[in-house]
């Protein structure tokens, strides 16, 4: 048995990328979106998400290069003087394992994403994290951990089966297959957890270029089992977008998922 979820990423981030997922939501395909509740149109995102209650909203945990709730002077080993989290993936992934300060931080951070989206009073319909970063295992564990203290039931594993991309036209390397494999840390703490996942995620190979054509290539080659592929879809350009991912098609992603929804 074959199941996709249609998801978009970094809702809250800009006005146009809030607009860009309610168009998708309303005449497409998309079903569900990732809040980022310190993001600058959080606000925004939430109101368009109490106008459209079939959207399925969940976390979009940020712990790394983006804004977290926590002011600076209660997680300064975390983030800079602005309150945000750096961009250096690697250097982060030795502190939130080898340094236990951070890691006391890193969970206080965590802990205060979930409960301001409980603030929001919409349903934590799922979590997973910006760049990620969940497969961290510090992070995935926290985030499991205190998810279920907030009612988190299901979390996304991004598990891009080399297989199917290769029967899409896409050769995965060594990287991508190592971490494919790597994802099963996370699923194991997710199953000890009870915490619900899919089987299959598609967007990673693709990020920022899920064009319809692709879309299509994925749907006719989806595998058996539960698949969700996400997006980052926008209405328009703009400053932000164009300073944090310059290269995203972000308003072709939004037309893939429109094109799905006139053929569905």
């Amino acid at each position: 048995m074959k199941t996709v979820t249609f998801s978009a990423d970094d809702f809250g981030l800009t006005d146009s990328v809030n607009e860009g997922i309610e168009r998708a939501h309303r005449d497409g395909v998309l079903q569900a979106a990732s809040l980022m509740v310190a993001a600058p149109a959080a606000a925004d995102a939430v109101r368009r998400a109490r106008a459209n209650p079939s959207l399925r909203v969940g976390l979009h945990l940020v712990v790394i290069e983006g804004p977290a709730v926590l002011p600076p002077a209660t997680i300064p080993r975390l983030v800079d003087a602005t309150g945000t989290f750096p961009s250096d993936q690697l250097r982060l992934g030795i502190d939130y394992f080898f340094r236990p300060r951070i890691r006391r931080q890193l969970e206080a951070e965590i802990r205060a994403q979930f409960a301001a989206f409980a603030a929001t009073g919409l349903r934590l319909d799922h979590a997973n994290a910006h760049k990620h970063m969940h497969l961290h295992p510090t992070v995935g564990a926290m985030m499991l951990r205190i998810g279920r203290e907030f009612g988190l039931d299901r979390i996304r594993i991004p598990a891009e089966p080399p297989a199917v991309l290769a029967r899409c036209g896409t050769s995965a390397g060594i990287g991508d297959a190592v971490l494919y494999r790597w994802t099963n840390v996370l699923r194991r703490q997710a199953r000890a957890a009870g915490v619900a996942t899919n089987d299959h995620c598609f967007g990673l190979a693709w990020s920022g270029h899920m064009t319809a054509e692709r879309v299509r290539r994925l749907l006719a080659n989806l595998p058996d089992g539960d698949s969700e592929i996400y997006f980052h879809p926008a209405a328009r350009p703009d400053a932000v977008l164009q300073r944090l991912m310059p290269d995203y098609e972000h308003e072709a992603e939004l037309a893939a998922l429109l094109e799905a929804g006139t053929n569905a």
